[in-house]
């Protein structure tokens, strides 16, 4: 037990900047609390005593403002930041090295008990701000989930999701995980992470206008030419700068 409190607490203060010394993460850090109340309280659920587990994982909300299922699976050096209004359910597994930040929901949406019904987030995974991830399913090894994303759907390995409903940023799978296993990303943030249908209408109106100026070159060549296009309405020019900004 006293092992992987020190590896908890050494995780926290490599992640963490202001985490300045052991003793300030032990007694004001209210995620490694929560966490090590939370296996008190798995403890006594796997050993029959539901009740007394249930009631350590009450006072542990009462106490950290993190709710954790006593039933929940939470593997070593989980890191969950701030953690005020973070929810993780009964079925939910949350691998090893994974991070959690506030008001995060790791929440089902089936009423048939004994079924999973909660997400497993595989190593190293990393759940920004607010984020819902709902349902039965696998977050990825590495991947990543944006601040106020809700994920209702698998997520690949070294992938990230972002927007509502969250789609996925694919990126190259084998040279991804390597790469996001040595590189942190506070909040689920990375370089180069916009959200899928907003590159999609960029691309869009990029290209619409690219479309634009070859119909008027095919107009001036048939004009000079000597075969004028009558009949054929002008249309206002598309304004790619103020189309853009729209969707950013």
């Amino acid at each position: 037990m006293f092992n992987h409190l020190r590896q908890d607490i050494n995780s926290i203060i490599e992640r963490d900047p202001a985490a300045r010394n052991t003793w300030e993460v032990l007694t004001c850090y209210p995620g490694l609390q929560a966490i090590v109340m939370h296996r008190w309280a798995s403890w006594c659920w796997w050993h029959g005593l539901k009740w007394l587990g249930r009631f350590i994982s009450y006072l542990a909300r009462i106490i950290t403002g993190i709710e954790i299922h006593p039933g929940a699976t939470i593997g070593r050096r989980v890191f969950i930041d701030h953690g005020f209004g973070v929810v993780i359910g009964e079925t939910a597994e949350v691998g090893d090295d994974c991070t959690i930040y506030q008001g995060v929901t790791l929440g089902g949406t089936s009423l048939h008990a004994g079924s999973k019904r909660h997400p497993t987030l595989a190593r190293g995974v990393i759940v920004g701000a607010g984020a819902k991830v709902l349902g039965g399913f696998t977050v990825g090894e590495y991947a990543k989930v944006g601040s106020n994303a809700v994920l209702l759907k698998p997520v690949p390995a070294g992938a990230t999701a972002v927007g509502n409903p969250a789609h996925i940023v694919q990126k190259e799978a084998a040279a991804a995980v390597s790469a996001s296993a040595h590189l942190f990303s506070a909040y689920g943030v990375t370089p180069n992470g916009d959200d899928p249908l907003s590159k999609a209408l960029h691309g869009l109106i990029n290209h619409a206008v690219q479309q634009e100026q070859q119909i008027e070159r095919i107009l001036a060549v048939l004009k000079g030419a000597g075969l004028p296009c009558q009949g054929v309405a002008e249309c206002d020019k598309l304004n790619s700068d103020q189309l853009n900004k729209l969707v950013e």
